[in-house]
């Protein structure tokens, strides 16, 4: 698994990188969306590409159902979230807190929870651009 975490995290970095790349948290760019997550990028556009970015989730949210079409891997930061196929219970799903690590494959229909008192922070990377096709069940 650390191996996998690496490759995605260091392998875009060193593949041409001619300088070391810091941020420190104070400089994180975050852009909340209306349903209140929020984005500070860290690499890519991802909207258009794949990207790597800081994601946080309120505290007691929970995702409608919905599929990406790119995969999605995780590592939480803090709090306490589930990732779980649609039509689970979020509170059945296993819990995930810091350094716990999720991967969702594109087109698993599921929905996303942050569970905890506090908001939710993930590293999140998706090799393709960002989207949140809602379902209905």
């Amino acid at each position: 698994m650390y191996r996998l975490i690496s490759a995605l995290i260091f392998a875009p970095a060193l593949a041409g990188a001619a300088e070391i790349t810091t941020l420190p948290t104070e400089s994180l760019d975050w852009a909340k969306t209306p349903e209140g997550v929020a984005f500070a990028p860290l690499n890519g556009d991802r909207f258009s590409e794949a990207y790597m970015a800081m994601v946080s989730l309120p505290h007691g949210m929970i995702s409608p159902p919905h599929i990406k079409t790119a995969d999605m891997f995780g590592i939480v930061v803090s709090g306490s979230m589930t990732h779980v196929p649609a039509g689970v219970d979020p509170k059945d799903g296993q819990l995930l807190s810091a350094g716990a690590f999720y991967h969702v494959p594109a087109g698993i229909p599921h929905v996303s929870s942050c569970l905890s008192d506090q908001d939710c922070v993930t590293f999140l990377y998706q090799p393709g651009a960002f989207d949140f096709n809602v379902i209905s069940q």
